[in-house]
């Protein structure tokens, strides 16, 4: 059975149950009361999360070093490599971060690859880099049970494994790699919530979608702006709700659900290059009263967002932070330094009033002309 098809199914056996509670509680109404019965209000979230092995996140300023070990890094003349899983505006931000941060240490980069979310040409690019015998490996896996294998031969070289939020399956912090840098994902889920709820004056209708597999990092994010959205926007109801495995297909995705509902004034979607797809179908769709947000700070949305047609906001990550603590981490690999499990750095929100500030922080530039018109 297909997931449309599943979809259509529960949405009608929801409808059901809400109808039959409906009928319930009015017919149990006191006389005069009309029916109405206030909705439960939701539970405040927390904005504890964890980590692919249950690590608890610490912060970014806990990675530090003492003169004597940022003057025994420099010694050593360490090397390092990137080995992405993708190319992106935010890859972008957090490789110009670390390089930042390896350049203060002392440490040359002698590599950078992407794999086009491939898990083949990312094992491929392993191989790659360490003919190059680079000390330390900062990479995200594309595909973390392959990648326990494509990663071996480095942790069997005694190379420093320093991990953006996904390390390959099985792996362990102090043991195959050193740490996980990642951003804080509740508070992002938190962001998200707030400005699209600014965008649409705390009510309306909203529709989301969302990463349909299993991947800590989105899963968690995604969860707490519907948490948030909830606790914060009581008048703001999801009526629309879908997943996604492909980011190209969020485009058919976004169009059938604002067709199913016509009332629908918001959306979000889990990441920015997936959020392009929404925003071609409300464009397709001749609407101009939709508003969207997301993750990740994106050249294409950041345009539509200053035209201000159908993008409220996004989310950045703190780019250049977690590339900073990806280098710190890689010296602490080198040095054999205990580093935390994990550590996440603090989101930033970014709407059309306050891009400019929002950009440099996240990114650490100023945003582009291809935004800015300028």
């Amino acid at each position: 059975m297909n997931t449309a098809i599943r979809a259509r199914r529960v949405s009608i056996r929801a409808a059901v149950g809400t109808l039959t509670l409906t009928l319930a509680l009015a017919g149990c109404s006191p006389t005069g009361s009309g029916g109405d019965t206030p909705s439960t209000p939701a539970a405040k979230p927390s904005l504890e999360f964890a980590g692919p092995n249950g690590e608890k996140p610490g912060a970014l300023s806990e990675l530090s070093l003492t003169n004597d070990e940022l003057a025994k890094v420099k010694e050593g003349k360490y090397t390092a490599a990137f080995v992405w899983h993708t190319s992106s505006d935010f890859v972008s931000a957090v490789e110009k971060g670390a390089r930042e941060e390896f350049k203060k240490l002392g440490i040359d980069v002698v590599a950078s690859t992407q794999a086009n979310f491939n898990a083949a040409t990312q094992a491929n690019n392993v191989q790659t880099v360490l003919a190059l015998h680079p000390n330390i490996i900062v990479t995200i896996a594309v595909d973390p049970t392959s990648a326990a294998k494509a990663f071996k031969p480095a942790v069997d070289a005694g190379t420093k494994l320093a991990i953006m939020t996904t390390p390959p399956a099985g792996y362990q912090a102090g043991k195959e790699f050193v740490s996980i840098v990642t951003e804080n994902l509740t508070e992002a889920g938190r962001y998200n919530a707030e400005i699209l709820g600014d965008a649409l004056g705390k009510k309306g209708e909203v529709g989301y979608i969302s990463y349909n597999a299993n991947f800590w990092f989105t899963n968690q994010r995604d969860k707490a702006f519907k948490d948030w959205l909830a606790y914060e926007y009581p008048d703001m109801k999801i009526v629309g709700s879908e997943g996604f495995a492909d980011e190209t297909a969020t485009q058919t995705i976004a169009a059938a659900m604002i067709a199913k509902n016509p009332n629908i004034k918001g959306i979000y979607v889990s990441w920015a290059t997936a959020a392009q797809g929404v925003v071609a179908a409300i464009k397709a769709a001749g609407r101009t009263d939709i508003k969207v947000v997301t993750n990740d700070l994106d050249t294409t949305l950041g345009a539509a967002m200053v035209s201000g047609t159908s993008v409220a906001g996004m989310v950045g990550n703190g780019s250049i932070g977690i590339g900073q603590g990806l280098a710190l981490v890689g010296a602490y690999g080198v040095l054999g330094k205990s580093a935390p499990a994990l550590v996440a750095s603090d989101p930033t929100k970014v709407t059309k009033t306050d891009l400019d500030k929002g950009w440099l922080s996240d990114y650490g530039t100023k945003p582009p002309s291809s935004i800015t018109g300028s």
